[in-house]
């Protein structure tokens, strides 16, 4: 799967930035959340922050699956458009 990930254009890059902005989208869920349905209480609010706030140790994972697939490739430090590009040379 991370292979193809990866063959995909999938960089560990991009999974570390899924990470946080689901870490903010957390936060903004859970205020949502809380102004949006006063009535429900602050229980409500609080499992909407921690359903969405479960994807961030997800995409960290797999940011760091990618991050050992490309050090392992030796792409690491490549960028996307250059390992393209050397893909098609091939």
């Amino acid at each position: 799967m991370i292979k193809k990930l990866h063959e995909m254009g999938m960089r560990s890059e991009h999974a570390y930035t899924a990470a946080f902005a689901s870490i903010g989208l957390s936060i903004a869920t859970w205020a949502m959340s809380l102004n949006a349905e006063p009535g429900a209480g602050i229980a409500r609010a609080d499992r909407w922050g921690i359903f969405v706030g479960e994807w961030a140790p997800t995409f960290f994972g797999l940011g760091l699956a990618l991050s050992h697939y490309e050090q392992s490739e030796g792409t690491l430090l490549a960028s996307v458009s250059d390992i393209r590009e050397e893909r098609a040379a091939m």
